[in-house]
């Protein structure tokens, strides 16, 4: 077979496969391409996150851990009640949520795995402050779960991958032959700051908004979530690498988006009552 038929069986396949993989984030209605099926991506999840459970020290201080529980569980049912009320699919309808809290004041963090499993740091607390700010926080890991980010990161891997091959064998073997002069991924490191980082940083905007509404719609004040982005700039002390270097957005663009998107969300997401 020779490369040209190749490559129209190759675009043709892909094709049909990308076509019924599209479909729409919560909310803002953004366009993702999922290859990845959800169930498996969030079974994994379950493992990892009972690996990280016997790996990491549990923080003792079961107030905070309660208090993560209590705006988890607000937020569990504001998000389904809210998309009951808007008569669209519960994207969380098959999550098993899980909440830990990990001893660890290095790390400024917090994440949410596929399917609910939740995990806050202790050095985060510093940043958070008091119960609104760890909402906002909780929010906008929460609101990556709900997005299906982790399905559509590893999609678009996939795709990248793919993509590479096709273009490799295209060219020649020209993009090996680069790799094995420069000793290095070449390929992958454009890609990474050409396709992926400024991919996630849209991702990361994403949740920031959507945790603004889930937070919003739970009750919270959303308005420390820029307060904790300006704390959270005095602690970098500006080490922050350059945006197009990075996965996430700058504390200033941050800061900025969350300022502009403030009021809008306020009073279209008031928080909902259920009885």
């Amino acid at each position: 077979m020779n490369r040209r038929k190749f490559l129209t069986y190759v675009g043709c396949g892909c094709g049909s496969l990308l076509l019924p993989s599209c479909t729409s984030a919560p909310i803002t209605d953004r366009k993702q391409l999922k290859l990845i099926p959800e169930a498996k991506l969030n079974a994994q999840a379950a493992q990892i996150y009972e690996k990280v459970k016997e790996k990491e020290k549990m923080s003792d201080d079961t107030k905070t851990l309660n208090e993560i529980k209590e705006i988890g569980k607000k937020m569990e049912d504001s998000i389904s009640e809210y998309f009951y009320r808007s008569n669209l699919n519960d994207p969380t309808a098959n999550f098993d949520w899980e909440y830990i809290l990990i001893d660890n004041k290095k790390v400024r963090n917090a994440w949410c795995m596929p399917g609910g499993k939740i995990a806050v740091y202790t050095g985060i607390l510093d940043v958070t402050k008091n119960t609104n700010g760890l909402a906002a926080v909780m929010g906008h890991e929460v609101a990556h779960a709900v997005a299906k980010h982790s399905v559509e990161r590893a999609s678009r891997g996939v795709l990248l991958n793919t993509g590479t091959r096709i273009i490799d064998i295209a060219s020649g073997g020209i993009l090996s032959d680069i790799n094995r002069t420069t000793g290095m991924d070449t390929v992958g490191l454009l890609s990474q700051i050409g396709l992926m980082n400024p991919f996630n940083r849209k991702q990361e905007s994403e949740a920031d908004y959507l945790g603004m509404i889930f937070s919003s719609l739970s009750g919270y004040d959303i308005r420390e979530t820029v307060k904790i982005w300006e704390r959270m700039k005095e602690f970098n002390k500006g080490k922050e690498p350059p945006q197009f270097m990075s996965t996430h957005p700058s504390s200033d663009t941050r800061i900025k988006q969350l300022n502009d998107w403030m009021n809008d969300v306020i009073l279209d997401y008031p928080p909902i009552e259920i009885s």
